[in-house]
């Protein structure tokens, strides 16, 4: 008589963990305002609102995007949480993978320790999973913590990246989650209107602290005037106020640093400057800015954490085509977003190495439980066993393709 092999419908950590991701839905779901407490001591009051909603959709959708995945059980996961999207990062980075690692450990930035702090120690009262924040520095995580994990995860820079990674061993599972260019591209075809709500929509989301935002925006030379005198009168009538205020559209600059890099950008590059400009160090408040150029003024671009719109007029499809091919374009490459009606062979060049959105902004497609991405190493990618993996990653995913393949 043969015996009956029961396969477990779920990998064994769901199961034990099923009502620890619940009990946190609930959780979020009623302590809305205690979430919005912490989060807009960094973000705006309509970024954190919105964050709360995306946390738990995630996590609502997380049981299934295991189930489906299958990601292998891993002992241990070391992460380097990124100094935005406090409560998000935490969902995606720490409970969705505690469905499939034993134990992981965190480092929060030091831009924004206090709050990740506080965020920690009211949801580990609620979810009780083996999640453990640890405050040390740098150099003492990554060999106390990063040195010892199966799983390494650092968002963050491409240069601190790769000195975490030329650490790890090659056994080590390492996944590099950065930023990118994020081209926003109208076409001949495109509605100016709707393209500049969106676009204000993305690039003074987080008050444009957020690595989604486009830090270039194309613009056929024929609609220049409609495009930058809507967009002037749009950014004009925004609201500037405190995070805690629900009526403001954009708040102050968390982020030092980002405001270090649009002054020096802007003071270089004082000629272009069509509206705006102006940076209020009291109030860390950067004013909504257009910068106005042509392509063949080839600026040197900057990443923006902050509301620049940095508009670049183009005369043919074939002008663009030409700078994704450059250097910067195909390591950053992460996002692209296209306004108009389909134009295949600028859509078709464009998915070879991006996520690519059409007539909506990349925020309206990311979904937490699927790959997001592109093919540009500083965008992202995932080292193992001396393979550099470049592509749209979701974590249980990845570990799946990889991992499994490599331990048959």
């Amino acid at each position: 008589m043969h015996s009956t092999i029961i396969v477990d419908p779920f990998p064994s950590l769901v199961l034990e963990r099923k009502e620890a991701i619940e009990r946190t839905i609930e959780y979020l779901e009623k302590n809305r305002e205690c979430m919005m407490e912490i989060l807009t001591e960094v973000s705006p009051y309509h970024t954190a609102k919105d964050e709360i909603n995306i946390s738990i959709q995630a996590l609502t959708r997380a049981i299934a995007e295991v189930n489906e995945n299958r990601p292998p059980t891993l002992n241990s996961m070391s992460v380097f949480m990124p100094s935005n999207v406090l409560l998000y990062s935490y969902v995606l980075y720490l409970l969705i993978p505690s469905l499939y690692v034993e134990k992981i450990e965190f480092r929060g930035s030091g831009l924004v320790i206090e709050q990740v702090r506080q965020l920690h120690n009211l949801l580990k009262e609620i979810h009780q999973l083996p999640i453990q924040l640890l405050e040390l520095s740098h150099r003492k995580y990554i060999k106390e913590s990063a040195l010892q994990a199966e799983l390494v995860i650092f968002t963050g820079a491409y240069k601190n990246a790769e000195e975490i990674k030329f650490q790890l061993s090659e056994d080590q599972f390492f996944v590099f989650f950065g930023h990118g260019v994020n081209p926003f591209i109208l076409t001949e075809s495109a509605d100016v209107e709707k393209s500049i709500n969106d676009l204000v929509s993305i690039r003074t989301y987080n008050s444009g602290q957020d690595c989604l935002g486009p830090d270039v925006i194309y613009v056929p030379e024929h609609l220049k005037d409609p495009f930058v005198s809507m967009l002037k009168q749009r950014l004009e009538v925004l609201k500037f106020g405190s995070n805690k205020d629900g009526a403001m559209d954009y708040g102050p600059i968390h982020y030092l640093s980002a405001i270090d890099v649009v002054a020096v950008h802007l003071n270089q590059f004082s000629n272009y400057i069509y509206s705006g400009g102006n940076i209020h160090y009291r109030e860390r408040r950067i004013e909504p800015t257009i910068l106005l150029s042509k392509i063949e003024d080839d600026l040197p671009m900057a990443e923006f954490f902050s509301p620049i719109f940095n508009v670049v007029m183009y005369k043919s499809e074939e002008e663009i085509l030409e700078v994704f091919k450059t250097g910067y374009f195909l390591e950053r490459a992460m996002g692209a977003t296209v306004y108009g009606d389909c134009n295949k062979n600028l859509i078709d060049a464009l998915h070879k190495r991006h996520t690519v959105s059409i007539n909506k902004t990349l925020l309206d497609i990311e979904d937490g439980n699927a790959p997001f991405g592109g093919y540009g190493p500083m965008a992202n990618y995932v080292s193992y066993k001396g393979q550099l993996i470049i592509k749209p990653i979701l974590l249980s995913k990845i570990l799946h393709d990889y991992w499994e393949s490599k331990h048959d």
